[in-house]
């Protein structure tokens, strides 16, 4: 036990987890925190906004599993940070948002303190379904530790910790928690027995795999060449087995041919997902009575699709002992042929959807090497482009925010990828309009002196929505952006900036920007039915 002020105690804890980096924001009010973090070797990454300080947060955690921290002050200023709170819930990203909260004596009606929130702790509970509010100096270790425990224990979550202002610079005999961790979860013996029996008997077995798989890339490859069973990735499931495997589906649960490939198999086995309409846009199959399902968290392994085989537990585990129950066995004959028709009808149908950006796709996949990673953000070229034909190699290779639906998230998450990743590339894919929510963290990039290529593709504004505004025959206006000039709003905020005339020299340029002395904005325009309509409306 010793003596140290709150803020003390919260950096000393964080260090005690083993936490080496925090993005936030200093404030008034939080300011004892800041002063301790150097003592306990805490890098800090200062961001322009708290949004861009969730973002980057889930960039580090999602390519790394690891948990991501954010510190900001009170009020606004972790409010602020909520868009990146829920998209990191959404995605089941372990991140620990740190915020003051008003004093322990604070009026419950208020008195027109400075950030004064209402019910600041109730605001983040509401989105995080975890907020813990401490009490006193003493309990502030404990609640770093109940917090790390709620995150990476089952299903990872983000969570919230409030410290009341006046606590981070009292002072208080203090004991710190060590890292404990976490029990891996093991599915029932019986439920595994069952499930593999029906596999064992399968003809045409297909696997889905989601986020939830990313730590069992080794066992979904074992279980996959085992059964002979192609494998159809999530967009958080991209990589986790390697996409140019013979069995690998790649992602593209949105196509007529995925829906097909779901109700010809004989048996389904679900690892990792929710079965999301966010992946799945045509609707979730009906997978009836066919579905092996795999989830470690038991609240949803029904969500969706009721298994008739439900294993509650570590999906590694789980494989394993799925696996073991196999038994060694060559591919069944024909699975690499079925699974080649399967992709080939797939990538037929994403072809046709992602004309307009192929070239794109082909000249960044020829310049990123196996370990790189793409951070994407909610854009055209991202949905329609990178999750059907960006190959990608690894587990966390491909960092995309699905369920939330954000825009800004590709740079800054590409941000904290690279910190976190120093020796792997690091590439952002990103449209014009969602640049434009978090442009400013070109700063943050460029004060960290990272080789980060940020490809901007331009359509001119909201091309998505522009689409649907005239497919439903509705007046189209308010998603025209004009075309700003990212290469020099680059410039202007220490980056470099190109503008580049065609796919192939963005080829050129991201060799270069990969092993450049900062960041690199590449900036092109987009030859899309959303650009050409938006560059005549806008100038009319």
């Amino acid at each position: 036990m010793v003596t140290m002020t709150g803020g003390s105690a919260l950096i000393a804890a964080l260090a005690a987890h083993e936490i080496d980096t925090v993005f936030g924001i200093p404030g008034t009010h939080n300011l004892a925190a800041y002063a301790a973090m150097p003592e306990h070797g805490i890098r800090h990454i200062l961001p322009r906004h708290e949004q861009g300080a969730g973002y980057a947060a889930d960039g580090f955690a999602r390519s790394t599993g690891r948990v991501g921290v954010v510190l900001t002050t009170t009020g606004p200023a972790i409010l602020n940070a909520c868009a990146a709170a829920s998209q990191a819930y959404s995605d089941s990203i372990p991140v620990l948002f740190i915020s003051p909260g008003m004093p322990l004596d604070h009026p419950g009606r208020g008195n027109g303190l400075l950030h004064e929130v209402r019910d600041q702790s109730g605001a983040m509970e509401a989105i995080l379904g975890t907020s813990i509010r401490v009490t006193s100096v003493a309990e502030i270790p404990l609640a770093v530790a109940q917090c790390f425990a709620l995150m990476t224990s089952g299903r990872p979550r983000p969570a919230h910790l409030e410290i009341p202002l006046d606590l981070l610079d009292a002072s208080g005999d203090v004991t710190l928690v060590p890292l404990q961790p976490p029990a891996a979860q093991v599915p029932h013996e019986r439920a595994v027995e069952s499930a593999a029996g029906m596999l064992s008997a399968a003809h045409t077995p297909l696997m889905i795999v989601g986020g939830g798989a990313r730590g069992a890339s080794g066992a979904v490859q074992q279980i996959a060449e085992r059964l002979g069973a192609p494998v159809l990735a999530s967009t958080n499931g991209k990589g986790i087995l390697p996409e140019d495997h013979p069995l690998a589906l790649g992602a593209g649960a949105q196509h007529p041919a995925a829906v097909q490939a779901v109700a010809e198999a004989d048996a389904i086995l679900a690892v990792g997902t929710e079965l999301a309409p966010a992946d799945w846009w045509l609707g979730v199959p009906d997978i009836g009575d066919r579905l092996v399902r795999i989830d470690v968290d038991g609240s949803s392994i029904s969500t969706n699709a009721i298994p008739a085989h439900g294993l509650v537990g570590d999906a590694d585990i789980a494989l394993r002992a799925l696996a073991e129950l196999l038994g060694p066995a060559p591919t069944p004959a024909g699975a690499t042929q079925r699974a080649a028709s399967i992709s080939a009808a797939m990538d037929a149908e994403a072809r046709i959807e992602g004309a307009p950006w192929l070239e794109l796709m082909d000249a960044i996949s020829a310049v990123l090497p196996r370990t790189g990673i793409v951070a994407a953000d909610n854009a055209m070229v991202s949905y329609y482009g990178g999750v059907c034909h960006l190959p990608v190699y690894r587990p966390n290779g491909f960092l995309f925010p699905t369920g939330g639906g954000t825009l800004g998230f590709g740079l800054p998450a590409g941000i904290g990828a690279k910190l976190a990743n120093p020796d792997d590339a690091v590439i952002v894919l990103q449209g014009d309009g969602g640049s434009m929510f978090t442009i400013n963290e070109l700063a943050m990039a460029a004060e960290a002196r990272i080789a980060l290529p940020v490809v901007i593709v331009d359509n001119g504004g909201y091309g998505e929505i522009r689409n649907e505004m005239a497919d439903r025959e509705n007046p189209v206006h308010a998603v025209a952006l004009g075309r700003p000039d990212f290469p020099a709003l680059a410039r202007s905020l220490g980056c470099h900036g190109v503008f580049a005339e065609s796919p192939e020299q963005v080829s050129y340029i991201l060799q270069q920007a990969l092993t450049a002395d900062r960041p690199t904005v590449i900036h092109i325009y987009e030859n899309s039915r959303a650009a050409t309509h938006m560059v005549k409306e806008h100038s009319s």
